[in-house]
């Protein structure tokens, strides 16, 4: 049974890992951005606030210098917490497995809404704004399309389940609600043409990762802590 619990706990470690691991490997990748944002192509270096973690993928950097360090640790960074995303929602179901056919039922769609956000991330990741700009914009509306269904499907339930913590279910209706007004400033925001729009779209952006791995992050040691009532 220990070793059962152990090889269950393995994949809510690698997601916990990949919320690490993006966070240091695009910090890293932000020093070794050569410069140059869409509303300033001379700037040095990378901005937080005029910059896009897309623009840390491009292997050419909005200033005409060549980005390989960069676009290769954006690349691991994406793909890995995206592998992440697909691993935890390929997982995640087990938990319901004991419960009602509807709510079975309910984390299995939430499982494959889940599965083809994880996707689209990791096709953000092969898509580099400079070469494939219209599939990487169509991979980045899927995902954050995708995924915010994905968690409130696992939110209700979460919520409805008989030993997870409601406090859970909070965190991803509260994850819900950001990645829901992520999606209003993405599509009804300040325009992206002038620098101030353009700054608070690239700031929305920063936001909304960071709360994703956050949430991910939580709901993950959440179900760690959980497998032994599960399995009881």
């Amino acid at each position: 049974m220990d070793k059962l619990k152990l090889l269950w706990q393995r994949p809510y470690l690698a997601v916990m890992w990949t919320c690490g691991l993006f966070i240091g490997l695009t910090i890293i990748a932000m020093f070794f951005y050569p410069g140059g944002a869409w509303t300033n192509p001379q700037a040095e270096g990378y901005h937080f606030f005029q910059n896009f973690f897309s623009d840390l993928g491009m292997w050419t950097a909005h200033n005409g210098v060549p980005n390989p360090v960069s676009a290769t640790l954006f690349f691991l960074a994406l793909t890995l917490a995206g592998l992440g995303l697909v691993l935890f929602f390929l997982t995640f179901p087990r938990f319901f497995a004991k419960y009602s056919l509807v709510l079975k039922g309910l984390s299995w769609l939430g499982m494959l809404v889940g599965v083809w956000s994880g996707i689209s991330f990791v096709g953000i990741a092969f898509t580099p704004a400079d070469i494939f700009l219209e599939a990487h914009a169509n991979f980045v509306y899927s995902a954050f399309l995708s995924l915010p269904v994905a968690i409130f499907i696992f939110a209700i339930a979460v919520w409805r389940h008989h030993t997870f913590p409601n406090r859970y279910a909070a965190v991803l209706f509260g994850f819900t609600v950001c990645l829901l007004g992520y999606i209003w400033l993405l599509f009804f925001g300040p325009s992206g043409v002038t620098a101030q729009g353009f700054s608070y779209q690239a700031t929305g952006q920063k936001l909304i990762v960071y709360i994703a791995l956050a949430s991910m992050f939580m709901l993950a040691t959440g179900a760690r802590k959980q497998m032994p009532q599960a399995d009881g």
